[in-house]
């Protein structure tokens, strides 16, 4: 213990700030040992020139240029594809103003609603067989208006209302009903639109002559035949034992005789066929559609139905009569009205019924050739 109160003789260690004033206050002695050498400034090597001739380029400016180039090339880039594009369709444009002019069908709008109708076709008709039903009531109504309509136009007393219900009942009545039910179901539709018709006529008294009544008369039976009888005929043929695929077949080989008639008559159609019933049609479209039918008959034959490659040459050429016929009739029907198609409601088609006018012909010689040949089938 010490009597000083200031603490001046003992031991006690310094604190930092009396350290560091006592170490500036004597000079201090700095550190000089092996772990930490004197530090010698001289020994630092000096920093050598900088070129003269090295061209000082602002970062910002090459930045800016590169990018305003860049964006030159994306611009030229897509002004170039603009341009072919353009090109492309003006050409697309003038050949089918040109197929148009010469065919009378707007082949792009054509292709495209025929690929539509015929992936619901195939649809309905891969799956389940009693959805191709209501598809085939829907475009049998749709003809009966269709058919209705351009014969009033004609100036024929065609009442549509009874005709779209006497249809209707008669397309059912096929899938639903026995065979010899659907015929009579036929009388009953035909003697409808019949008595309806006469009792119309007693009715408005406009003082039309015995003949104009009997040809409306006819011709109103004559429209029940026509469509909804021949739609009913391949629902007959679809609820036979695997009649799916020979709807399917007799549809594929009438679009497939179209096309290829189509395509001959577009190439190579010098020698009109009917000149006063159908000017458009030739014989070298008409050889073209044999070719096509006849390998589409083959070939279905083989592979879809299972039956011998010789009744697929048979059931082509048998589809190919009736859908040539069925053009023909359809087409001397249109000129008799006066008109070119049935309807607008199909853009490069014209009417559902002038496309269905080759389909409903070919439904009777496949209903009979499915009951001749079907027990053909290769196992």
């Amino acid at each position: 213990m010490t009597d000083d109160p200031t603490g001046e003789g003992t031991d006690q260690p310094h604190t930092r700030r009396e350290a560091r004033d006592s170490s500036t206050s004597t000079g201090g002695a700095p550190l000089a040992d092996e772990a930490f050498p004197r530090f010698d400034a001289e020994s630092i090597p000096p920093r050598p020139p900088l070129p003269d001739d090295l061209p000082v380029v602002p970062v910002e400016t090459l930045a800016t240029g590169d990018h305003n180039a860049i964006r030159e090339q994306w611009r030229a880039a897509r002004d170039e594809f603009g341009t072919h594009v353009s090109h492309a369709r003006d050409q697309l444009d003038l050949a089918n103003e040109r197929i148009k002019e010469r065919t009378g069908r707007d082949l792009i709008v054509a292709i495209l609603i025929g690929l539509a109708f015929g992936g619901a076709l195939l649809a309905s008709l891969l799956f389940i067989k009693v959805l191709f039903v209501p598809f085939a009531l829907a475009a049998a109504l749709m003809g009966v208006y269709e058919l209705s309509l351009a014969l009033r136009t004609s100036g024929r007393r065609i009442d549509v209302v009874p005709q779209l219900i006497a249809g209707g009942l008669l397309v059912l009545s096929a899938f639903f009903l026995d065979l010899w039910l659907v015929w009579i179901t036929l009388f009953l539709a035909v003697a409808f639109v019949i008595v309806w018709r006469l009792v119309a006529q007693m009715i408005v008294k406009d003082g039309r002559t015995y003949g104009d009544v009997l040809a409306d008369v006819v011709i109103g039976g004559f429209v029940q035949i026509y469509v909804p009888f021949l739609a009913a005929v391949a629902l007959i043929l679809l609820k036979q034992d695997g009649g799916e695929w020979w709807v399917l077949s007799f549809i594929a080989i009438a679009v497939a005789a179209d096309t290829g008639a189509y395509a001959a008559g577009l190439a190579f159609g010098r020698h009109p066929m009917a000149p006063r019933i159908s000017p458009k049609k030739t014989w070298e479209g008409f050889g073209g559609a044999v070719v096509a039918s006849i390998a589409a008959g083959v070939l279905l034959a083989v592979f879809l139905l299972g039956v011998p490659w010789w009744i697929g040459a048979i059931f082509g050429v048998a589809i190919l009569l009736s859908a040539t016929l069925g053009d023909l009739g359809e087409s001397m029907l249109k000129r008799d009205l006066g008109i070119k198609d049935m309807s607008s409601w199909l853009p490069g088609h014209g009417g559902l019924l002038d496309r269905l006018d080759s389909i409903l012909p070919s439904t009777i010689p496949a209903l009979c050739l499915y009951f001749l040949f079907s027990s053909w089938t290769v196992l």
